[in-house]
Parts: structure tokens; C-alpha cells; sequence
């Protein structure tokens, strides 16, 4: 299926992406933006910002939407937490946004190495504000918990794609499992974040229920982006959602209640994170014109 229009995105990363991945190897680490393929790696990189992905690059979930390997993961690396603080104050990062494989083979899944990362990046970064985006944990409590007491400013957990698809999208995940995740955290007085993609063979109004059980779920942010096929072994794309669509999302969103809704064909969960951050604090609610919300 060929590219719509505004779909098509300018590559040029420019100066930065050498002495980023440069520092990134030095200390073993990964990031998403590589791993995942994602399509604004570039544009992120250029503005000398990464997600990083911590615990290895090998998961051991195998999603139809995702490029990240699968397999069996090496153990964890104990200076991994230390490794990224570093990296995050030679990158002087205002917002550091931390995320991993899916680690099953883990009593807990990982969380003690996420509050470790937590911890180091506060001991090293103090005015970096920091933003975790999970795996589900297989919903453990205690380990939900793990994460939430170190403290994170932002705790993302995606959804992913609507519950008819999640069977089919997400490999071992559960829809309900993870809105559970979802309000766990938020009990923990976490400022909670979701995404998902569209594209997918969704409608309309599963989209809308989503954003509606996100908000139940006590979302503060949420994220909608167009699903791309990362490779050729990946689930195709079913639809190329316009942009005006994207903005229908978004004043719905907003019209129930979630601080920061970012909707667009090249959204990712972790794109311009401190954006949404800050957006979300200062968010005042505001009512929306019911007549902006036709086509």
C-alpha cells in the first residue's frame, strides 16, 4: 500500500545522531528509536533526544506490530541503571523517557532494574523529570507497585489497540489486563499515560470506546498515531488514517476530560513526551465546541 501524502517525512538527522549513538554504544545501551524502527528517529535525534531501552534488546513477547527481537534475553546488566543516568546528563535531557523489552523470563519482570534506573537517573540528574513506559508485569501488583515507589513523574503503560484487536496485535497481553495496569499505577498517585495505534482494522467507535475506558482508567495523557508496517514479516497496514481524523480524536478526548490528547499520523507514545508532560500539568479544563467535532 503506498504512502499518503502526509505520511511522507524528511530522514535528515543531522549532527547529533553520530555523538548520540556514539555515547549509546560506549555504555552498552539501547534505544527504542533504533530497535523499533521508528519513523521520527531521525527528527528525535536531530534534537539530540532517545528513548532508552533498557534490559536488553531481545523480548520475550513476539507482537505483530513490533520490530524489536525476540527470543531468549541475556541477563540483566547490574551498571545498566548507572550507564543510562550518565548518558542522560551528558545529553542534559529535561525529560529522560525509559522503556524496555518485555521480560517474562523475570521473577518481576524487570521492575527492581526500572526503579533502579529511576533512582540512579535522580542521584545524578536532579531537575530531569522522568517518564517510564512499561510492560504489563502480567499485572502484578507488587511489581507495578516496585516501579511507582521509585517515584517516576510519568508512568506510561500502552494499550496498544482497541480490545476486539488486542488478541491479534499484542502477543500474550490482555486489553483488560492492561487498563487494570493502568489504574494500579494511578492508585499509587502516578500520573498516568497511554497509546495507541490506529490503522489497524479498527473502527471508528472503538477508538472512541478506548479513549473513553482510558479515561475511566484515569489517564491524564494519551497518545493516537498511525500504525507503519516496521517490516515485512509485521501485520500489514489496514488503513492510512487522514489527519482530520486525528484531530476529531483529539476534541474528543479532550471533551471527556484527559489533560493531553496527541493525535497525529506520526505520534508515538514517547514522542515529544516532555511536550505532553508539561501540557498535562498546565492543562486547565476548557469546553469544546461540539461543532468542531464533525469531519
Amino acid at each position: 500500500m503506498r504512502l499518503p501524502p502526509w505520511l511522507k517525512k524528511n530522514q535528515n538527522a543531522g549532527a547529533h545522531v553520530h555523538e548520540i549513538k556514539k555515547g549509546m554504544r560506549a555504555r552498552g545501551l539501547a534505544t527504542v528509536c533504533e530497535e523499533a524502527r521508528c519513523p521520527n528517529q531521525g527528527e528525535c535525534f536531530a534534537c539530540g533526544t532517545a528513548t532508552f531501552m533498557i534490559m536488553g534488546d531481545v523480548c520475550t513477547r513476539h507482537c505483530g506490530f513490533c520490530a524489536v527481537k525476540n527470543g531468549t534475553p541475556k541477563p540483566l546488566n547490574p551498571d545498566e541503571p548507572s550507564h543510562v543516568a550518565e548518558q542522560v546528563r551528558e545529553m542534559k535531557l529535561r525529560h529522560a523517557v525509559v522503556t524496555s523489552v518485555t521480560r517474562d523470563d523475570l521473577p518481576d519482570g524487570g521492575a527492581a532494574h526500572f526503579a533502579a534506573t529511576i533512582g540512579e537517573i535522580r542521584k545524578l540528574c536532579t531537575k530531569t523529570t522522568i517518564e517510564v513506559l512499561t510492560p504489563d508485569f502480567e499485572g502484578r501488583h507488587c511489581d507495578i507497585k516496585a516501579v511507582c515507589d521509585a517515584r517516576p513523574d510519568v508512568f506510561n503503560h500502552n494499550v496498544e489497540t482497541v480490545e476486539r484487536l488486542t488478541p491479534h496485535v499484542r502477543n500474550k497481553a490482555s486489553y483488560k489486563r492492561s487498563l487494570e495496569v493502568l489504574k494500579m499505577a494511578g492508585g499509587v498517585s502516578q500520573r498516568t499515560k497511554s497509546g495507541l495505534m490506529v490503522g489497524l482494522g479498527e473502527t471508528e467507535e472503538e477508538i472512541i470506546k478506548t479513549i473513553n475506558d482510558l479515561h475511566d482508567a484515569g489517564c491524564s495523557i494519551v497518545t493516537i498515531g498511525q500504525y507503519l508496517r516496521p517490516t515485512k514479516g509485521s501485520l500489514p497496514v489496514a488503513e492510512y488514517i487522514r489527519p482530520d481524523r486525528f484531530k476529531k480524536y483529539q476534541l474528543l478526548g479532550e471533551k471527556i476530560g484527559i489533560k493531553h490528547m496527541f493525535c497525529g499520523p506520526f505520534v508515538r507514545s514517547s514522542y515529544m513526551a516532555e511536550r505532553g508532560y508539561k501540557e498535562q500539568i498546565n492543562a486547565k479544563d476548557k469546553p469544546v465546541d461540539s461543532d468542531q467535532l464533525a469531519y
